[in-house]
């Protein structure tokens, strides 16, 4: 009879340690509990200690930092008609946990999918060019209309990034062959303005030469100099008697008279 009883007030022990042990909870910082109370939501509760009433409550924990998500790869058709493969990553938390338990039966899944295609409906309304060059403004665009879906729910979307955005081999050559084409138009037009610029340089010169005769007299004597230092081999030029004329000029208006 004795061990009976002892075996029984052990059991009444135990029952009282798991109970308690429900009861008493420990929500960290970062943490919130949704206590149910007979089935009806009663509140958020937490960080610290709190106490649950065995049997009647039943708390569903919710964390509340930062997730990052990586959104698989899709197959997205662009604007122009242009298959792609393009992957991303998104950023969100929970600023309500009360909506995330009760308005939604799993967030974590519903925003990976609401993610996935918002992805392939918003890339698809862009050209293959604007994928490509425009990265920030279809970041921004994900990323407000994931947010306005997932608000509902208490989650919010900080950041949405498009990781990668593979291209098919033909279509990678293409844009090999354009980024070329434009290199070489590019050192056309400068090639061409270089020209210009020497033109338009030698017509000043050819004005300047227009009103001063002596300077087409002094080039020469410079052109002469020039190619006495580069050659080593004697080289005889004709000298105009006009320069003669102007040299002897000159050294007569210096003689005294």
């Amino acid at each position: 009879m004795t061990a009976v009883v002892g075996s029984f007030a052990f059991f009444v022990v135990f029952i009282g340690i798991v109970i308690l042990a429900n009861a008493v909870r420990v929500v960290r910082e970062y943490e919130r509990l949704v206590v149910f109370r007979l089935g009806r939501v009663i509140g958020e509760r937490g960080p610290g200690l709190v106490l649950l009433i065995p049997l009647v409550d039943r708390a569903v924990k919710v964390g509340l930092r930062t997730v990052t998500m990586d959104v698989p790869p899709q197959d997205i058709i662009t604007k122009d008609n242009v298959s792609v493969k393009v992957n991303a990553v998104i950023y969100f938390k929970v600023i309500s946990a009360q909506e995330a338990v009760i308005e939604v039966e799993n967030f974590l899944y519903a925003t990976s999918q609401i993610a996935q295609t918002t992805l392939r409906s918003i890339l698809g309304q862009a050209e293959l060019d604007e994928l490509l060059a425009e990265r920030e403004k279809q970041n921004q665009a994900l990323q407000q209309v994931i947010d306005r879906q997932t608000e509902p729910w208490g989650v919010k979307v900080s950041t949405v990034e498009v990781k990668n955005v593979d291209l098919p081999q033909e279509m990678q050559r293409a844009i090999a062959r354009q980024a070329e084409a434009e290199r070489e138009r590019r050192a056309k037009v400068i090639n061409a303005e270089g020209e210009y610029q020497a033109a338009a340089r030698l017509a000043e010169a050819a004005a300047v030469i227009g009103r001063e005769p002596t300077a087409i007299q002094l080039r020469y004597l410079q052109t002469l100099a020039e190619i006495a230092t580069e050659n080593n081999s004697t080289t005889i030029f004709p000298v105009p008697v006009d320069m003669l004329k102007a040299f002897m000029g000159a050294l007569e208006r210096r003689a005294p008279a």
